[in-house]
């Protein structure tokens, strides 16, 4: 019998039907902030405690009101599936509830699947994690702005309907293979772990010579001065979205906070917007130049290592251009080390930096020492770093052909394109 899944046929004899078939789907609570006289103030599961992969993160925890009714009908327990409902990056996330969760509810933000008394909610679970990586569930939510999978659209949602005992013997077997898979992706992360520490342990090293930025005593081996000391820091332009353009204004790609990464500048998604011949003299961008991102992710930089005719930068974005002696590779460098040892934020603000403005920038002080020391400090960290960023993105390859053969595997076994059975 076909199927009007995206993977054709489903084993024979399997039948097939919609998630409705195998469980009750019910909506969680809206939230609710205040205690109307005999409500319990109870742990809920929400969005973010679904994470890919069929992940259930229950580390941040939070509280609201529930009348006894609410807590009854919508209780968690083992065997149940909890399914995101809507938001652009997480909806169609699902994952198996594993054991009880007494005294807990879920908000309106979940739909759990009650599964029934002759089916699997593991099989359930795999299955959509399945048709989530395939991008069923995005066209089949129809998206038009922001994304829900109702508990309408859930229930309809087709399935092949393996027998219950097929089920949970597909479940065991994904357990037992996923395990292994996982246990590797989780040796993998370790070590790329320990490749960023050591990365920016040899950053420290070689920038800061065992001297705390903090505490700069008249013994440190190099002098500390203000980053206006050696550089031209200039804000870039506010958003004129729905201002009227000029005739004489042009329109440029600009640079903004999310094309700054630490493995340099990414372009892939550009945007435009008109800027004034004054402005595009003024707001240029040259090789040399650091860019700094000014809010979110601050202290975030990169080095341009050519001139970017025709381009400009956002106001999430702040401009050091060398004016003295300097190599701006080692402001990048000090940069990083500042902004991953929380550094900027101690010195920018004395307590928290929401934005790291060009007036903070200009203040903080960093090491500077000769020229001809910035520059073979930082020759020798681009050298050693790249040798260690090849090896973080071979293991993040590496990773992605693990997350990939785990999807392909769930996804062959609860389509059965594989006889789980015949072994058994």
């Amino acid at each position: 019998m076909s199927t009007p899944l995206p993977w054709g046929d489903t084993q024979k004899p399997w039948a097939f039907g919609q998630v409705k078939h195998l469980g009750s789907v019910t909506l969680g609570k809206m939230l609710q902030a205040k205690d109307t006289g005999q409500d319990v103030l109870a742990p809920y599961m929400r969005a973010a405690n679904v994470q890919p992969d069929g992940v259930l993160s229950l580390d941040d925890v939070k509280k609201m009101w529930f009348s006894p009714g609410e807590l009854n009908s919508l209780s968690l327990r083992q065997g149940d599936v909890v399914v995101v409902e809507g938001g652009q990056g997480g909806f169609g996330r699902a994952a198996y509830v594993g054991e009880d969760l007494d005294g807990w509810g879920f908000q309106n933000s979940i739909n759990r699947i009650r599964s029934s008394a002759d089916s699997d909610g593991r099989f359930l679970a795999y299955y959509l994690i399945a048709l989530r990586a395939t991008g069923f569930i995005r066209r089949y939510c129809n998206i038009v702005s922001m994304p829900h999978l109702t508990a309408e659209k859930l229930a309809a949602i087709p399935l092949p309907l393996p027998s219950g005992l097929e089920q949970c013997a597909i479940a065991d077997h994904l357990d037992r293979e996923t395990m292994e898979i996982d246990s590797l992706i989780a040796a993998q992360e370790r070590f790329v772990r320990r490749l960023h520490e050591r990365r920016d342990g040899l950053v420290e090293h070689h920038i800061l010579r065992g001297v705390d930025p903090l505490h700069v005593g008249t013994q440190s081996p190099v002098p500390f001065l203000p980053v206006g000391r050696n550089y031209e820091v200039v804000l870039g332009k506010m958003l004129d979205a729905g201002k009227e353009v000029r005739p004489t204004d042009k329109m440029l790609p600009y640079v903004r906070a999310a094309n700054i990464q630490d493995s340099g500048l990414a372009l892939e998604d550009v945007r435009e917007m008109p800027y004034s011949p004054s402005e595009i003299r003024r707001l240029d961008l040259r090789a040399g130049d650091v860019l700094v991102v000014e809010g979110g992710s601050v202290g975030t930089s990169v080095v341009l290592g050519e001139d970017m005719p025709g381009w400009s930068f956002q106001k999430t974005v702040n401009r050091a251009r060398p004016t003295g002696q300097v190599d701006p590779r080692f402001l990048a460098y000090t940069l990083r080390i500042y902004r991953d040892r929380g550094i900027i934020s101690v010195l920018g603000n004395k307590s928290t930096i929401a934005h790291f403005t060009a007036e903070k920038l200009r203040a903080l002080r960093i090491p500077s020492p000769p020229l001809a020391d910035q520059r073979q400090i930082a020759d020798h960290l681009d050298r050693e770093t790249a040798k260690i960023n090849k090896l973080i993105a071979e293991t993040r390859r590496h990773m992605g052909l693990a997350k990939e053969r785990r999807i392909a595997l769930v996804t062959a076994a609860v389509t059965g394109q594989i006889d789980i059975m015949k072994g058994a």
